[in-house]
């Protein structure tokens, strides 16, 4: 869907994106991870033009994005801000209907876009009428996503988009983030310098350092298979949590125990990851949950089992 070709961003002497190749799937939530300065929003705003590259080529869908011209091309890519970007002086309906109005779409299909976006992201209607600072920092940011998505555009570009959130707001935005059918749709390119969040949230994290891709792979395989000392290193002070994060439940299902006992209402797919899964006992009044592998297949096993397959697990990588 997104491919970077031998792409450089120079500011005077200042190589800020030094020759970076990365392709990005359809569907795939690819993360640009690394410390403040390393080029990842600078990468991020080469893809929708906000910049221009000093060098290299840029494809979306296999058409070069300078074929087009930057506001046609804009229009087709979500960009989500970190401060949201929402005009303070236009209310929720009218920042949401910018884009859309750009593109003429009659009242009618904007306001019927904007009611069914707003109820994906448990807003009422009230809010509508409502002015940014109005709203709580968790509302703009949904709002900021609604406008971004209303026109359901195939890319979404996201940059810092929860890093002026407290904690717990960031977390229940997280939880909707992920459960959001909008979101599954689009391939998403999302900046952060939260380790945490990009392991939670990323199908793939691209690891930048001063201009250059240090290791672009799984979350899993950032962590088992780093490719040099400096992606150890920075992972390495919360890398417990992170392991449980990467490691889904699919891939310790064969080091599961097979118990045949009566299954629970509640359940896991094993698209879910471990972390997932042992927060689960904090909500459930049971020591076991269950663990359904393409809706056929059950496994019912308590907190030391997944701790153990989780071990097991480890042990493997460290051996192969």
């Amino acid at each position: 869907m997104i491919k970077v070709k031998d792409v450089s961003k120079h500011f005077g002497k200042v190589k800020a994106v030094d020759t970076i190749n990365f392709e990005v799937q359809e569907q795939e939530n690819f993360i640009l991870l690394g410390t403040s300065g390393c080029g990842k929003t600078t990468t991020l705003k080469m893809i929708n033009r906000l910049i221009e590259p000093t060098s290299g080529s840029i494809f979306i869908n296999g058409k070069n994005i300078t074929d087009e011209q930057p506001e046609i091309l804009r229009r087709s890519i979500g960009y989500v801000l970190q401060n949201n970007g929402l005009f303070p002086h236009y209310t929720v309906a009218e920042n949401i209907a910018i884009v859309p109005q750009l593109l003429k779409w009659d009242k009618k299909k904007i306001t019927n876009r904007t009611a069914e976006l707003m109820e994906k992201l448990h807003l009422g209607s009230d809010y509508l009428h409502a002015y940014p600072n109005e709203l709580s920092g968790g509302q703009q940011q949904r709002i900021g996503l609604a406008r971004a998505l209303v026109s359901d555009p195939p890319v979404l570009l996201m940059d810092e988009p929860f890093g002026s959130l407290d904690n717990v707001t960031r977390a229940a935005i997280h939880k909707e983030f992920k459960a959001l059918d909008e979101l599954k749709r689009k391939t998403i390119i999302m900046v952060t310098h939260d380790v945490q969040e990009a392991f939670e949230l990323g199908d793939r994290i691209c690891l930048m350092d001063q201009g250059k891709i240090i290791q672009s792979s799984t979350p899993a395989d950032l962590l088992f298979k780093p490719a040099n000392k400096f992606v150890k290193d920075f992972l390495k002070d919360q890398r417990l949590q992170l392991e449980f994060k990467a490691i889904r439940l699919l891939d310790i299902w064969d080091l599961l125990p097979n118990h045949h006992q009566e299954a629970h209402t509640s359940s896991l797919s094993t698209d879910s990851d471990l972390w997932t899964a042992l927060e689960h006992f904090k909500f459930i009044d049971s020591e076991t949950v269950n663990i359904s592998k393409d809706k056929s297949e059950i496994k019912i096993v308590g907190f030391e089992q997944l701790m153990s397959a989780f071990n097991q697990y480890k042990n493997r990588q460290g051996h192969e």
